[in-house]
């Protein structure tokens, strides 16, 4: 297993910095450090914004702060984006796309257990970008497979590079648009989408998994062939724990949980402190320990982190920085308790 457990540290990559040395200083705080992306400094650093980058059709306004989908550019840039297609370092993270991305693998990791990346998943970013007719790119049957091959190829030169720093590098697709898949929407369901993941994943390098702060259908996940889950505990704890069966399942197979416990809005994270945060997650551990998960196996496929990423907050970066502060004291607590 490359991804280390036992209760070691690592965060979401979205901050609210506008600081950029200042966001790389916190990332790099984590015993698993990753490359930050910082919205609120440049547009080309949101999620959606990122992953778009090369990517045939995209009608992106920097001054509007809009990504939106054109079919006919879609087709008329098709050939050049193919012509491409056997060229890995087409499909990596440009300076103009990250700040702080090139910077990251310029880094000397050698020391630590693990680094990781991420990128925008396909599910959420094909409901999220909209073509001319205000329909998710998703729904359409000639976009949505090569959307997934695309993303592939984005991932897996970025692990790639990632390896190149630390040998237990691996990658978070971030997908909060999975919790979609079981409302109201029409035109595409988990079956669909378990088809299309199932033949994603296959083309993904490992170690590689998902992270998301919804609430899916966690059958649907740890099913999945994921070598990391990383998900909003603080929220969704104890919905998560009834799924114990399909929890044991998934460690069985070699997976790695990464249980996102500690608050990063404002007014929660006021409302906790460490001996709180401990025992909600020893609660959950508890209820999963007694449906027959032995807790000393948990814990050493487990990871924290903050709950969520937070953009949002009154105080900017200042309850975000505090929340990671959080995350370390309360690691080395139950490394300690639990003589990890």
């Amino acid at each position: 297993m490359t991804i280390p457990g036992n209760l070691l540290t690592t965060a979401m990559a979205v901050m609210p910095h506008r600081d950029v040395d200042r966001a790389l200083e916190a990332a790099l705080t984590m015993d698993i450090p990753f490359w930050p992306q910082l919205p609120n400094y440049n547009y080309y650093e949101d999620m959606y914004v990122q992953a778009s980058e090369h990517f045939p059709g995209i009608l992106l306004d920097m001054e509007a702060r809009t990504l939106k989908f054109s079919t006919d550019k879609f087709f008329e840039e098709f050939e050049e984006t193919l012509a491409h297609f056997e060229t890995p370092e087409y499909f990596d993270i440009s300076d103009t796309y990250s700040v702080v991305y090139s910077r990251f693998m310029d880094m000397d990791f050698s020391d630590r257990p693990a680094i990781r990346g991420q990128l925008e998943g396909p599910i959420s970013f094909g409901f999220n970008v909209q073509d001319e007719n205000e329909r998710p790119i998703l729904f359409n049957d000639t976009v949505r497979p090569f959307m997934y091959e695309f993303m592939a190829k984005r991932v897996n030169i970025q692990l790639k590079r990632l390896k190149e720093r630390n040998p237990n590098a691996f990658m978070f697709i971030d997908e909060p648009g999975l919790q979609f898949l079981w409302s109201a929407m029409s035109g595409y369901g988990d079956q669909a989408a378990r088809a299309d993941m199932d033949a994603f994943f296959s083309m993904i390098d490992k170690p590689r998994g998902v992270h998301l702060c919804g609430n899916p259908d966690w059958d649907f996940l740890l099913g999945m062939d994921l070598d990391v889950l990383s998900l909003d505990v603080y929220t969704n704890g104890e919905i998560f724990a009834s799924y114990a069966g399909s929890i044991g399942k998934y460690l069985d197979r070699g997976g790695v949980l990464v249980w996102g416990m500690v608050p990063t809005n404002f007014e929660p994270f006021e409302k906790e402190d460490i001996p709180s945060l401990t025992a909600r997650l020893e609660e959950i551990w508890s209820a999963l320990d007694k449906k027959g998960i032995d807790r000393d196996f948990l814990l050493s496929r487990s990871l924290l982190s903050p709950a969520t990423c937070c953009l949002v907050n009154p105080d900017g970066d200042k309850t975000v920085e505090k929340a990671f502060s959080v995350v370390k004291a309360l690691s080395e607590d139950l490394r300690e308790t639990y003589k990890l």
